[in-house]
């Protein structure tokens, strides 16, 4: 009875060795897989901030802009550096994940740093550091957008890139709303045709040798800015120089 009792007792000691081991290599194999999926995070991220730099500083250099910008990718880095300097945050452009995810080619991501890099520069601008620049900005902000985003295509031609990603990107990421006189925002549809309408008139070649006929977004924004485009058509037959109230 004694051995028998011995024995249930050192086989039930021994399992509990063998359950704690499986149980350790259970855990280590977790952390194992938690560090290389942290890793793997921080290159891909160290990917997109690298690929964020190389278009950025490209579109600073072909435009001869002398202004110091950075350009920073997600709401993390943006934050250490609000803790070192607060007046970095105009200096500098942010492209956070929750649009970095709309884009899908060079073209798109240039469009998005062109934009911000236009923005940025308005900190240079006027008296008192910048400040009078962001005290017109928020005075007519509707004028101020639709502005930038000529300045981006003229950025965006200058460095290389198709302006019509531009549009692809607006219109990916950009909801419509349903008026635009009480916003400070113009309508996405309206923002689109004043676009199209700038690159139609100014760089007819990307629109003559469409590189993007095929693409699904832009296929979309033809089918969705018939109205608009039609607009501009008569405006070009008659030789109108007025500016289209587009909708």
């Amino acid at each position: 009875m004694f051995k028998k009792t011995v024995l249930i007792l050192m086989l039930l000691f021994a399992g509990a060795l063998v359950f704690a081991a499986d149980s350790d290599k259970e855990t280590i194999s977790v952390t194992e897989s938690e560090q290389i999926s942290q890793e793997s995070e921080i290159a891909k991220e160290q990917s997109i901030q690298s690929k964020i730099n190389d278009i950025g500083s490209k579109i600073l250099n072909a435009n001869k802009i002398q202004d110091r910008i950075v350009f920073l990718y997600d709401t993390r880095a943006e934050k250490s550096l609000l803790e070192i300097d607060s007046t970095v945050t105009r200096r500098q452009v942010v492209l956070y994940d929750d649009m970095y995810k709309f884009t899908q080619n060079d073209d798109e991501i240039a469009a998005m740093l062109a934009r911000g890099i236009v923005t940025a520069q308005r900190s240079y601008m006027g008296p008192v550091n910048g400040y009078s620049s962001a005290v017109k900005i928020k005075a007519a902000p509707k004028k101020f957008e639709m502005v930038s985003d000529k300045i981006a295509v003229d950025y965006m031609v200058k460095a290389g890139f198709n302006p019509l990603g531009l549009i692809t990107v607006i219109h990916k990421s950009c909801p419509q709303k349903r008026f635009d006189r009480f916003s400070n925002k113009n309508l996405t549809s309206k923002r689109l045709a004043v676009i199209y309408e700038y690159i139609y008139t100014k760089y007819p070649y990307f629109l003559a040798n469409n590189t993007y006929i095929e693409n699904e977004h832009y296929q979309n924004f033809l089918l969705t800015s018939q109205h608009n485009r039609k607009l501009l058509y008569e405006k070009i037959k008659t030789g109108s120089k007025e500016e289209l109230d587009y909708e």
